[in-house]
């Protein structure tokens, strides 16, 4: 007899699954202020480096306290590698390229993902998208034109690089999607797909460490805490959680509040870190959460 709890599965989003969703899309909006904080004190790829150790340790754990199977030949490595990959990459693009852009302009653009994985399904994958989720995502790609019109929201001379790396990790973060819906790995567990995300991109990004300059940068109580954070709160928490959310509630439900990741993230990125927030970016915060709002809510079958 396994550990494994038990879950009773929800027709509906109930006020519970509310709650938590919110506490997890600020979290999730606070984790790109927790980056920049902690790329004051670490180089950025080493810290994404130290974050998915430290956190497959953590998931590890709690893979043997549930007793969750993890080494059986299921067919998942190369996926599974591949997936870490993308992960890896995508995460040291976030990371470094807070170097450059602002918190407000890297979490939208992080978040252009579920347009990626709607157009790269739709060519790859065989799922016809809808009149309506094409409208939703012209929508939030003009979003992010606004993003890339504004200049008043730029930090530096060099923030365009650091929005290209954010739009790219969008873009990988998308294609990690995408490999797990079209491989064995969408029959694994949760917890299983998380471990190899963590722990291969825990290793390919090593030899990229160099490109970010010194691994120490004055280190300090802020950065240290704000990278652990990452590691322990938001990696082996708040995902096991949204695990755990996706097994007890519907997902169509659930998705609908990602719009709130990038809103959090605009918003702490200017009251925590004083970034600067113009009136464009708010209009492109309107378009884009509009497009997610737009791309998550369930639909009749209208296929183009």
């Amino acid at each position: 007899m396994t550990a494994a709890l038990n879950f009773e599965r929800r027709d509906a989003v109930d006020t519970v699954a509310v709650a938590l969703m919110v506490l997890l899309t600020f979290s999730w909006g606070l984790n790109s202020v927790a980056a920049k904080i902690t790329n004051t004190g670490f180089n950025p790829i080493f810290a994404t480096c130290f974050r998915s150790a430290l956190g497959a340790v953590l998931v590890f754990g709690w893979c043997r306290w549930r007793r969750i199977s993890l080494f059986d030949s299921d067919g998942t490595l190369w996926p599974g590698v591949l997936a870490g990959a993308l992960f890896g990459f995508e995460f040291a693009l976030i990371f470094f390229g807070l170097d450059f852009t602002s918190v407000a302009r890297s979490v939208l653009l992080v978040n252009t993902m579920p347009f990626w994985v709607l157009v790269g399904a739709h060519f790859l994958l065989g799922e016809r998208m809808t009149v309506t989720k094409l409208a939703g995502l012209v929508l939030a790609f003009l979003g992010v034109a606004v993003v890339f019109y504004d200049k008043l929201s730029l930090i530096g001379p060099q923030a365009l690089w650091g929005d290209l790396m954010s739009l790219g990790a969008g873009a990988l973060w998308g294609a990690t999607t995408l490999v797990i819906k079209s491989s064995r790995l969408v029959r694994a567990s949760a917890e299983k797909i998380l471990l190899y995300q963590l722990v291969v991109s825990a290793l390919v990004v090593i030899p990229l460490v160099p490109l970010a300059g010194p691994v120490l940068r004055g280190v300090s109580a802020a950065a240290s805490g704000a990278l652990l954070f990452q590691a322990i709160y938001i990696v082996a928490f708040t995902y096991v959680l949204w695990f755990w959310l996706m097994r007890r509630y519907p997902a169509a439900g659930l998705s609908s509040f990602a719009f709130l990741t990038p809103v959090f993230g605009v918003f702490l990125g200017g009251v925590l870190l004083d970034e600067p927030l113009s009136a464009w970016l708010f209009v492109a915060l309107a378009m884009i959460a509009a497009g997610l709002a737009i791309v998550n809510r369930p639909q009749r079958r209208q296929e183009m």
